[in-house]
């Protein structure tokens, strides 16, 4: 479980980046994080794992408090938590294998992962997890030879291979097309739910996160302004976080998104019959 208290970041020019952010993520929820640009979304998920310092709060891992911890202690626990970034961030000359090996870089000796010499027991994980992503076909191809989605594939392995207590995903979608979207916002809903892993995601596509995430939380200005189930992300709620807007229009383009694939998909079939 994650529970963060009173977590307030401020940078030295006297911005707020983040205002007395409080809230708990049980074991296997997956919450959705929503709100416009520079509303804190990103700035709190490093906030977590400390890539950025918070300025105040508490950020309790079960009962370890990760904003207090020394830099040596840091190391340790950040194995806890996988990061899946928006850009991959995938070393491109390297194959699929050891992209996804590199996840436990930190619990080898530092020979070892200059090698690349894991432990069997971490080989055989790393081809569990590519045969659960769909990518076990690819194993030996380099990273820079894959599409969007599968690279994501791979992130998503990768974070799992440390086998963390929590998920930090930033815009895993944000590069994708709507298709691959859904695919992998459903991979990661589901691996959550079979290794019980509470989750944060930073989502910009809002339709996505009501039609996959099982809680949304809204920032606006740093500030916590909604947190609720997709059905209570009603229109006024949506211009508390964002400002006015045509609500109606954004969901009727999600929908024409998602009516668009289905036909492809039935023309598609209809072609191979």
């Amino acid at each position: 479980m994650l529970e963060l208290r009173g977590l307030t970041k401020v940078y030295r020019t006297g911005d707020k980046a983040l205002t007395d952010v409080s809230l708990t993520v049980p074991k296997g929820q997956v919450v959705g994080l929503i709100g416009p640009s520079g509303a804190g979304k990103s700035t709190l998920i490093r906030c977590i794992n400390r890539l950025v310092e918070p300025s105040s709060g508490r950020i309790l891992l079960g009962e370890v408090d990760l904003a207090r911890l020394p830099p040596r202690a840091l190391r340790r626990e950040r194995r806890r938590i996988g990061m899946i970034f928006q850009e991959y961030a995938l070393v491109e000359r390297l194959t699929v294998m050891e992209n996804v090996l590199s996840g436990r870089l930190g619990y080898v000796g530092f020979w070892q992962s200059f090698m690349r010499r894991f432990p069997g027991s971490d080989i055989e994980r790393a081809y569990r997890l590519l045969d659960r992503v769909g990518l076990i076909d690819q194993a030996d191809k380099r990273a820079d030879a894959l599409s969007g989605g599968q690279r994501q594939r791979v992130g998503i392995a990768r974070a799992l291979s440390q086998e963390p207590e929590l998920l930090l995903v930033d815009e895993p979608t944000a590069s994708l097309d709507p298709k691959t979207s859904r695919q992998i916002m459903r991979l990661l809903i589901e691996v959550c739910g079979e290794r019980g892993l509470p989750a944060i995601v930073n989502i910009h596509d809002v339709p996505l996160a009501q039609q996959f995430m099982q809680r949304i939380v809204g920032l606006r200005a740093g500030r916590v302004v909604f947190d609720g189930s997709p059905e209570e992300l009603t229109e006024a709620e949506l211009t508390t976080i964002y400002g006015e807007e045509d609500w109606t229009a954004m969901r009727k383009d999600g929908e024409d998104d998602r009516e668009a694939e289905a036909e492809t998909a039935r023309r598609l079939a209809a072609l191979s019959a």
